[in-house]
């Protein structure tokens, strides 16, 4: 059994995906306890209405953001957590807790990485105009969504998206793929070779996927 610890600081809506697929057997994992910045994060009542422990742990209780990581690291080490995930924690994470758990943390981001990182990967496709955006999990480092990555999902930009329409359809797909990169790692299908990470027994499908849809060829 795989032991997830959650980073969470807002409504958690991939924590409740990770859950459901948990619940319905498809993952076989147990979360150990989430860990949230933000006291009014609705990710805490979901981890309430699912009986799974919860910490509220402030950055200006700590002396220093390395502190601050230390400390989160030693709560997730003392639950016996295997794997953390990222689910919508919107702070950048420090050494102590990448050296405590190295490529063994886990992110979901709103876009294609390596385009349109940080804040608002939604709107910034939007704005460049892009036809095709969507949403990547990665493995953790130092950077700011730079690190290597485990699965990508595409999503047709249309010309009258906007950073609200296009988030909601990027979200669809972050459910589905985030429990599968979590199923991977909990089957042991994964290992990472520098910026590569290796699945093992991937299928290959090709898919001739466009937006606008080609017509006439």
């Amino acid at each position: 059994m795989l032991n997830l610890g959650v980073l969470a600081s807002g409504r958690g809506s991939n924590f409740q995906a990770i859950i459901d697929a948990i619940n319905s057997g498809y993952l076989k994992a147990e979360i150990k306890v989430l860990i949230t910045d933000n006291p009014n994060a609705y990710a805490i009542e979901r981890a309430r209405r699912h009986g799974i422990e919860y910490l509220i742990m402030l950055p200006k209780d700590y002396p220093s953001k390395d502190d601050y990581y230390r400390a989160i690291a030693e709560e997730l080490k003392r639950r016996g957590v295997d794997l953390v995930i990222l689910a919508g924690f919107m702070r950048v994470v420090k050494r102590p807790l990448i050296d405590a758990y190295p490529m063994r943390i886990m992110n979901i981001h709103p876009a294609l990485l390596p385009s349109f990182p940080g804040l608002h990967g939604q709107k910034q496709a939007v704005d460049y105009g892009v036809k095709i955006s969507g949403c990547t999990v990665h493995f953790v480092d130092e950077g700011v969504d730079t690190g290597p990555i485990i699965i990508q999902a595409a999503v047709p930009v249309y010309d009258d998206d906007t950073e609200e329409s296009l988030s909601e359809r990027i979200l669809r797909q972050e459910h589905r793929i985030f429990p599968y990169a979590i199923r991977l790692f909990a089957e042991g299908r994964l290992s990472v070779e520098g910026r590569i990470v290796r699945i093992k027994d991937h299928p290959k499908e090709e898919s001739h996927f466009t937006n606008p849809p080609v017509e006439g060829i």
